[in-house]
C-alpha cells in the first residue's frame, strides 16, 4: 500500500498511486529528473552505473557525472558513454560531498537523485515510478526502499534497507531512509543547502537529518526498491565505523538530539536489515 507522508501526518493515497507500481510516468517532459554519479577511481564499477541510468525507460534524464581526477582508467569508460552523457567533470576534489554538490550545482532539473558509482539502479523502470510517484503526490521529497549486494556477488541480495513511513519524532530516534533511494526538489536545495564538506561520510546523514527534521518538507514513501547498493563503501565498510559514528553524534548533538540515544537507536535500527535474507 502506497502511502503519502506529510510531516509526521499520515494519510492514504488515491488508488492511482497503483500506476506507479506498473511504472507509468506522467508528463515526461515536464518533469526532468537530473541524477548525478559521482566517482574516484572506480573502474571496475562505474560502467555498471551508468548502464543503469542510460538503460531507463524515461526519457527526461540529465545524466551528470562528476569525476576526482581517477588515475585510473575511469574516466576511460566513463568517455564511453559520452554522447548519451548530459556533462561530465573530472577535476579534483576535497571529498565525495564536494563532488556531489558541484553535481547539483551543474543540475537543470526538477528533481535530483543520486546513483553512487559502486551502485546501479534498481530496474528499468524505476526513474518513471519516481517520476510519477512525485508528480501525483506533489511532494518536495521521495524516498524508497534498497537492495544490498557483495561486489563478487551483484545478483545476491545480502541485506535489504526498507525505509517504511516516515515521522518527524522518528528522525529523532535514529530513523533515516537509505540515502541512494532519496530523490529531492532542487528548490529544497536552494532553500536548506548543500552538503556539509566538513563531514567526510556522515554528510548524507547530516543532510537528511536536516531536511526530514527542520525542513518542513511534504514528504513520499514509495514502498519499492530503487537502488542496488555495494556492500564495502565508507558507510558499510566496518573499518570506518568509528569515524562515522563520531560523525553522527556531532550532527545529531547539533540538531539539538540526544546525541549518544540517538545514535545507538540509528545502530539498532540496522539490525533486522540483516535477519530477513
Amino acid at each position: 500500500m502506497l502511502e503519502i507522508v506529510t510531516r509526521n501526518q499520515f494519510k492514504p493515497v488515491s488508488l492511482e498511486l497503483e500506476k506507479v507500481k506498473r511504472g507509468h510516468s506522467l508528463a515526461e517532459t515536464a518533469t526532468k529528473i537530473s541524477l548525478i554519479t559521482v566517482c574516484y577511481n572506480r573502474k571496475n564499477t562505474i560502467r555498471k552505473a551508468i548502464e543503469s541510468v542510460l538503460s531507463q525507460d524515461y526519457s527526461n534524464i540529465e545524466y551528470i557525472v562528476v569525476d576526482g581526477a581517477s588515475t585510473d582508467s575511469t574516466l576511460s569508460v566513463v568517455n564511453e558513454y559520452k554522447n548519451q552523457i548530459s556533462k561530465i567533470i573530472s577535476e579534483p576534489d576535497n571529498g565525495m560531498y564536494e563532488a556531489i554538490n558541484k553535481g547539483i550545482k551543474a543540475c537543470t532539473g526538477d528533481i535530483i537523485g543520486l546513483v553512487h558509482s559502486d551502485d546501479f539502479l534498481y530496474s528499468c523502470n524505476t526513474i518513471s515510478k519516481i517520476a510519477t510517484a512525485m508528480q501525483l503526490s506533489n511532494c518536495d521529497l521521495l524516498y524508497g526502499n534498497g537492495s544490498f549486494f557483495k561486489p563478487d556477488q551483484p545478483e545476491k541480495t545480502v541485506r535489504t534497507w526498507i525505509g517504511g513511513p516516515y515521522s518527524k519524532n522518528k528522525v529523532k530516534w535514529g530513523w533515516l531512509p537509505l540515502h541512494p533511494t532519496v530523490y529531492i526538489r532542487k528548490k529544497c536545495f536552494e532553500r536548506l543547502g548543500l552538503y556539509d564538506e566538513s563531514y567526510q561520510i556522515a554528510g548524507d546523514s547530516e543532510l537528511l537529518v536536516r531536511y526530514f527534521y527542520r525542513g518542513n518538507l511534504k514528504v513520499f514513501y514509495l514502498n519499492d526498491y530503487i537502488i542496488n547498493v555495494s556492500m564495502g563503501g565508507k558507510s558499510t565498510c566496518l573499518k570506518s565505523k568509528g569515524k562515522t559514528w563520531a560523525e553522527d553524534l556531532r550532527h545529531y548533538r547539533n540538531q539539538g538530539f540526544c546525541a549518544p540515544i540517538a545514535l545507538a537507536c540509528k545502530i539498532l535500527r540496522k539490525v533486522p536489515q540483516y535477519l530477513i535474507n
